[in-house]
């Protein structure tokens, strides 16, 4: 039986510069995103690096919306990528930073169940082990 091929259409919009989601491949998406992220981190008014400055009212949201999107270059590897990385035997690596991602954002609630479910098996499979 041949494996099953699920194909992902990427779209990004990052609210300031594109509006309007655009398509893209893969890497493009994940160029966006990455840039994107960094842009987050380096603002001071979202991410304060002097003590005593506050965190903005919308922090929550920005930091789920960033977590949300990482996960999904997670999901991406895991589906797309997977042979190559067991190929390097880098598998454990790559379980190992996914693991502790999932932990955190499942610790403090931070990615919806259902923005989860492309990865659902793999994250009842590594949290099985530690419980």
């Amino acid at each position: 039986m041949a494996p099953v091929l699920l194909w992902y259409e990427y779209h990004w919009a990052d609210g300031t510069n594109i509006k309007k989601p655009i398509k893209c491949s893969a890497p493009k998406y994940i160029d966006y995103l990455m840039t994107w992220v960094q842009d987050q981190l380096d603002d001071e008014t979202l991410f304060p690096s002097k003590i005593g400055v506050p965190f903005p009212k919308n922090f929550m949201s920005v930091a789920k919306t960033i977590l949300k999107r990482l996960f999904r270059v997670y999901a991406h590897i895991y589906h797309q990528h997977f042979d190559s990385v067991m190929r390097l035997q880098e598998e454990a690596h790559l379980n190992t930073s996914f693991k502790h991602f999932i932990f955190f954002v499942q610790e403090f609630s931070l990615i919806d169940r259902r923005e989860l479910a492309p990865l659902h098996e793999l994250i009842e499979k590594l949290g099985s082990k530690d419980r």
